[in-house]
């Protein structure tokens, strides 16, 4: 299915949450732009968050309250080098969320054997599509995986990353 609009996304969001186990560290992967940020947004809404979920490019980590147990959104993008006290919020934020999901994280990856992986990526609006290209691929489950591809763009709706993320 493809990625062609925010109900895509959506969908993709819905089965990703079935799959991931409470506490499940997800590492979200893919260029600015490429819908990281709106995914979290989609689990965010899965998950019954109130709140307006945003990019946590500057303050690090937002985290969400959920009736399932909190939703932390981190972005280790500044942290480069940083591992350790992303690590560290990590372990705190693990041990109690429903789910932790990190934006720009692969530097964790070799860390946290046991996280899921999702890469984002997009390529430009060829002469005569809608917009933009949109890609959302496992790299790393412990369960069922998924591949969405697509085409689309802000005003039909597509599932697409929030500015500053």
């Amino acid at each position: 299915m493809p990625l062609t609009t925010l109900g895509d996304t959506e969908r993709l969001a819905g089965e990703a949450l079935a799959a991931l186990p409470p506490g499940a560290l997800l590492v979200l992967s893919g260029p600015l732009g490429s819908g990281k940020t709106t995914f979290t947004q989609a689990l965010a809404s899965h998950l019954g968050v109130a709140a307006p979920v945003t990019s946590p490019t500057y303050t690090l980590v937002h985290e969400y309250p959920s009736p399932e147990g909190p939703l932390v959104h981190l972005d280790a993008y500044r942290l480069a080098g940083g591992a350790g006290l992303a690590g560290a919020m990590l372990d705190d934020y693990g041990s109690r969320a429903r789910l932790v999901v990190v934006e720009w994280g692969e530097g964790l990856l070799e860390a946290y054997p046991e996280a899921w992986q999702l890469a984002f990526s997009f390529a430009p609006a060829a002469p005569g599509t809608a917009g933009p290209s949109r890609q959302a691929r496992w790299l790393r489950t412990h369960g069922p995986t998924h591949e969405r591809t697509g085409t689309g763009d802000d005003q039909t709706g597509t599932a697409k990353e929030s500015t500053g993320a």
